[in-house]
């Protein structure tokens, strides 16, 4: 046996213990084969992709591929108001972002909303192949940096969203953060939805109990998503901005403690000790 064999043969053989007891090598291990499968999957739907580029259904196929993520992951999605996702209205969903786990449960969500894009940081167009099956799904993308120009590519999309009755997917407090709580909205979502006077759909993800980033920890869990009833935005003008942003907010909150807290107590966790603590 070459040395080479040797080291190659040493690593499987240990490679089950690290699994078993560092939580260190768990989380980033399993965050590869995630983002593995993602790069995978990528470059299968590409050639399929291609026939309807810029095609929003495109992101059915490529749920259905990836929802397996989840069970290698362990983690196990719950809809709760499902039947607003189902109906063809161009709504502008606004959700809260802890961490590119949500994408997962997006995964469970596109068979049931069908026609839905998301708006996404622009720098993920360039991780290739995922960046090329994005374009080609349809997301919008836009520059995190410049609020402005963020505004107008959304704003631009809108029209033909409204006209092909497609759903608008929006993180609207950017940058995703796990730290137990729904922090500060940005405008953009709520600009375009009074500008095309499309409803805004509420939707709160669980908190992530199961994820603590700064101990390097990710457990197998459970998550709660809960579609909201839909916030009409007729009549509204963009003065009314800060109050329907300020309403949106405090309803997601609202849920996101309540559903959180009854997620904790079925499961029987302790809320202060297996929670991320706000950094």
């Amino acid at each position: 046996m070459s040395l080479q064999e040797f080291f190659i043969i040493s690593f499987f053989l240990v490679l089950p213990a690290l699994y078993e007891w560092s939580n260190v090598f768990r989380y980033y291990f399993k965050f590869f084969v995630y983002y593995g499968i993602i790069m995978v999957t990528s470059v299968i739907v590409i050639p399929i992709m291609v026939w309807k580029p810029r095609n929003v259904e495109n992101l059915i196929l490529a749920s259905l591929l990836c929802r397996n993520i989840s069970d290698v992951l362990g983690l196990k999605w719950e809809l709760r108001g499902g039947a607003h996702l189902t109906k063809e209205i161009p709504y502008v969903i606004v959700a809260n972002h802890q961490s590119s786990i949500d994408i997962l449960g997006m995964f469970e969500l596109w068979p049931v909303m069908r026609r839905c894009t998301v708006v996404a940081k622009k720098e993920l167009l360039y991780a290739w192949p995922f960046g090329l099956a994005a374009w080609l799904c349809g997301l919008i993308f836009i520059d995190r940096l410049n609020s402005e120009a963020s505004r107008r590519a959304i704003n631009r999309s809108i029209s033909e969203l409204r006209d092909s009755k497609t759903k608008m997917w929006v993180f609207p407090e950017g940058t995703r953060k796990n730290t137990g709580e729904i922090h500060a909205f940005k405008k953009g979502a709520f600009h375009a939805a009074i500008s095309a006077q499309l409803p805004i759909l509420p939707v709160v993800f669980t908190r992530f109990y199961f994820l603590k980033s700064e101990q390097k920890i990710l457990d197998q869990g459970r998550v709660v998503v809960t579609v909201l009833p839909p916030i009409e935005t007729t009549g509204l003008k963009l003065d009314d901005m800060p109050q329907l942003m300020a309403k949106t907010h405090a309803t997601m909150v609202d849920v996101f403690e309540s559903s959180s807290q009854q997620l904790l107590s079925q499961l029987k966790l302790d809320r202060n000790s297996d929670l991320p603590m706000p950094v």
